[in-house]
């Protein structure tokens, strides 16, 4: 999952005597060995943030009610407009409005969605007390976003399918994460959940720490930044910066190695794109 909820998850909320489990969602079986008779809250990311792993969603939701839990999604990867996670039975759906919802990387904020009117006053009574609430101007710039998304989204998924499969056969590449791709383990369900496969990729380079740090800041096209979902493109090295504060030993476990690079694809000409890593590869592996 995204570095900043695990933090939150351990560093803010275990002090409140709040306790999480971390599996692999991408088997129903382990999730639901998980499950404690103290459960109340089973937290989704698909795609996943940065290899792009995917979560049945509707599955997933039938094992928290089953045991009398919330399903809430995080559904800012996907957006929903490619992906409705209520439809799917989900009870809450997340979404960072920073990324792609606003799409222009010019405002900060979030949202909770859902279709229930207790949980609705639940989360509006917290929001007025404790002051969750966006500025006038926000609301405006992402409103302005949701605008063009349709048509940013479809532009974000055409570039990063074309990207993936070059990438997938470029010689510096070992591996590429991308459920548009049919080699990607979660191909079929991501075609069955999603309407497309969005505008993320990540890509694992036979590279050191240090190798991937220069191949990230080689790149001219590409923005080094840690956000994602605006029409420029980003790249980053999630070891040294999104997922940082993951111990190493658990990061290395779940399969972020050193190596590993996340990009997300913008609305750029595609051949630029191609051309803006091939030169970030020379100049930092050669």
């Amino acid at each position: 999952m995204y570095g900043g909820t695990h933090r939150i998850f351990t560093q803010v909320y275990e002090q409140y005597d709040l306790e999480f489990d971390f599996v692999d969602m991408t088997d129903l079986g382990e999730t639901e060995a998980a499950i404690r008779e103290t459960t109340e809250l089973v937290w989704v990311e698909t795609p996943t943030n940065p290899l792009l792993n995917i979560v049945d969603v509707a599955g997933t939701a039938d094992i928290a009610h089953e045991y009398d839990a919330l399903c809430a999604v995080d559904n800012t990867f996907a957006t929903p407009y490619l992906q409705r996670p209520l439809d799917l039975g989900a009870d809450i759906v997340a979404h960072s409005l920073t990324k792609y919802m606003g799409g222009h990387s010019d405002v900060v904020g979030g949202a909770l969605v859902m279709n229930d009117a207790d949980l609705d006053d639940r989360f509006g009574f917290y929001q007025n007390s404790v002051g969750a609430t966006p500025g006038p101007h926000e609301c405006f710039l992402v409103l302005r976003g949701t605008k063009t998304l349709p048509v940013r989204m479809d532009r974000h998924c055409d570039n990063a399918r074309e990207l993936a499969t070059w990438l997938q056969n470029h010689e510096n590449v070992n591996r590429v994460y991308y459920p548009g791709l049919e080699s990607h383990p979660g191909h079929d369900l991501a075609a069955e959940q999603m309407d497309d496969f969005g505008g993320m990729i990540s890509f694992e380079l036979d590279a050191s720490l240090e190798e991937t740090a220069e191949v990230v800041s080689e790149t001219e096209v590409f923005t080094l930044a840690e956000s994602l979902g605006g029409v420029e493109s980003l790249i980053e090295q999630p070891a040294t910066m999104t997922h940082a504060a993951i111990p190493k030993e658990e990061r290395i476990a779940a399969g972020l190695r050193d190596g590993l690079i996340r990009a997300s694809i913008g609305i750029e000409h595609v051949d630029d794109l191609k051309a803006d890593l091939e030169q970030a590869f020379e100049a930092g592996l050669n």
